[in-house]
C-alpha cells in the first residue's frame, strides 16, 4: 500500500498544481512535492521487494542496500529483479515528458535547478503547436492579481493567435479563437525547453502505475516456487 500512497500523493499534488495554475510560485511548489513523491515511489519499490525476496535489509531499503544484501546472500533472483528494474526504468522514460521527469528525478529532485515561465497555449493541443511567454507582474514570485494576468493575456493574444493559426492553417488543423487559449506554467532545464509542467505530470502518472503493476508481476514471477 505504500507504493499506492505515493501515487495518490502525486495525483493530489497534480490536482493542487492545476488548481493554482498559472501561478508560478504554487506550480513550482506542488511540482516539487510531486517529484519528491515520485522519487520516493521508486525507492519504496525496493522496500517492498526486500520483504518479498526475504533479504531482511534493516531500516529503509533502497536500490544500493538491496543489491548489497542480494550479493551477500548470493540471491540471483533478487539481482535479476534489479536488472529488470533498471531496464524497465529506462524503457518507460524514452518519451520526452517522462524523460524530462527522469532528468529531474536523477539530478534535481530537491534543488529546483529549472527555470519556469508563464506561456500561452491552446487548450486543445496539436503536434508542434507554438507557445508564447507572457510577463505577468509578480510579488514574491506569486501573481499579484488575476486582473493583471487577464490584461497581459489580452495584450498578447492577437500576436499569439496570428502565429499559431498560421501554423495550424498550413497543417489543416482547427483554427483557434480567443476562448481556445489558456495560460500555463512551463519549465526550461538544460536541453528541455518549453516543457508544460502540469501536462508532464499528467503523462507521468500512467507511467508510474504501469511500472508498479509490472514490477509486482516481476517480483511474483521471481519469488514463486517452481
Amino acid at each position: 500500500m505504500e507504493l499506492e500512497e505515493k501515487i495518490d500523493d502525486c495525483e493530489f499534488n497534480l490536482r493542487q498544481l492545476q488548481h493554482f495554475e498559472p501561478d508560478p510560485h504554487y506550480t513550482k511548489y506542488f511540482f516539487n512535492k510531486f517529484l519528491k513523491s515520485a522519487d520516493k515511489f521508486y525507492q519504496n519499490i525496493f522496500q517492498e521487494a526486500n520483504r518479498d525476496f526475504g533479504l531482511f535489509v534493516k531500516g529503509d531499503c533502497n536500490r544500493e542496500k538491496f543489491i548489497k544484501k542480494a550479493k551477500e546472500k548470493n540471491d540471483s533472483k533478487a539481482l535479476k529483479f534489479v536488472t529488470w528494474f533498471d531496464k524497465k526504468f529506462d524503457d518507460i522514460h524514452v518519451n520526452i515528458f517522462p524523460n524530462f521527469i527522469k532528468k529531474i528525478l536523477k539530478d534535481n529532485t530537491k534543488n529546483n535547478s529549472f527555470d519556469i515561465k508563464i506561456m500561452l497555449r491552446a487548450k486543445e493541443r496539436y503536434k508542434d503547436d507554438t507557445y508564447q511567454e507572457i510577463k505577468v507582474p509578480l510579488s514574491n514570485g506569486k501573481i499579484r492579481s488575476k486582473e493583471e494576468l487577464k490584461i497581459e493575456i489580452r495584450r498578447q493574444l492577437p500576436v499569439f493567435l496570428e502565429i499559431i493559426n498560421h501554423k495550424r492553417e498550413s497543417n489543416n488543423e482547427p483554427k483557434l479563437e480567443e476562448n481556445d487559449v489558456v495560460a500555463s506554467v512551463f519549465a526550461d532545464m538544460h536541453e528541455y525547453q518549453n516543457m508544460e509542467i502540469a501536462y508532464a505530470c499528467e503523462v507521468y502518472l500512467p507511467v508510474m502505475k504501469e511500472f508498479l503493476k509490472e514490477g509486482r508481476e516481476q517480483i511474483k514471477k521471481l519469488t514463486q516456487f517452481a
